[in-house]
């Protein structure tokens, strides 16, 4: 860690200290990901982002389950800059395909395909969305659900906290807001997808908004 990075970090306050609840980083620069978060948390806790402790290694994820990812992620932030972290990882698991994709949500249209100039990208969401669509093809059973991991490493101890939500593919893109499958994926007890129920009724009722309200419950209350 440089000069720079030692005095980001060492003028934290712990996510326990201070008005408002202080300072917790979340693994992620990505920015999807921190709006919803720093939404459902508001101002009970300052989310800081990897770029904000001077950070941009792209961390690997290699691990088999959710779970893993998400401790890897926090890990290694915890093991190089020395601060209350926490991670996640959320997979879309699809009953008809026996839980795919699962851990390889964000890159499912990459894998199993040869390494070429023409290969998706990870993060590819429209190609993500493509390829579960016609894996899935006229099959009736839409059943899936949206599960959420959080690892959370403070004080050198490990939390985990999960949330789900249950619903259904449909089987066409519906609603411009959101981000990754929110456009094929229905809640149950709606008849609009994430995408067209737009981020505030979204983060009432998603997964990460449910693995979220765990953490902040832990953080706030323990």
């Amino acid at each position: 860690m440089n000069n720079k990075q030692n005095i980001i970090v060492n003028n934290l306050p712990s996510c326990t200290e201070g008005e408002g609840g202080g300072y917790i980083v979340f693994a992620t620069n990505n920015q999807h990901k921190l709006s919803e978060i720093r939404q459902i948390l508001g101002d009970s806790i300052k989310v800081l982002s990897l770029n904000d402790i001077g950070c941009n290694v792209d961390i690997p994820e290699t691990g088999d389950t959710l779970e893993a990812n998400a401790l890897q992620k926090a890990q290694y932030v915890y093991d190089h800059y020395h601060v209350d972290v926490f991670a996640d990882d959320t997979g879309l698991e699809v009953e008809a395909l026996n839980g795919a994709p699962g851990v390889y949500s964000a890159r499912y249209a990459a894998v199993g395909c040869a390494a070429t100039p023409s290969q998706p990208k990870d993060h590819d969401s429209e190609a993500n969305m493509t390829r579960l669509l016609h894996e899935l093809g006229e099959n009736n059973n839409r059943r899936a659900r949206f599960r959420t991991v959080i690892a959370l490493i403070q004080q050198g101890q490990v939390h985990e906290f999960e949330g789900i939500v249950n619903g259904q593919i449909i089987r066409e893109r519906r609603g411009g807001e959101g981000f990754g499958y929110d456009p094929i994926f229905q809640p149950d007890g709606y008849d609009q997808t994430f995408a067209e129920l737009g981020l505030d009724i979204k983060n009432q009722i998603s997964h990460r908004a449910r693995a979220t309200a765990k953490l902040a419950d832990y953080l706030l209350n323990k």
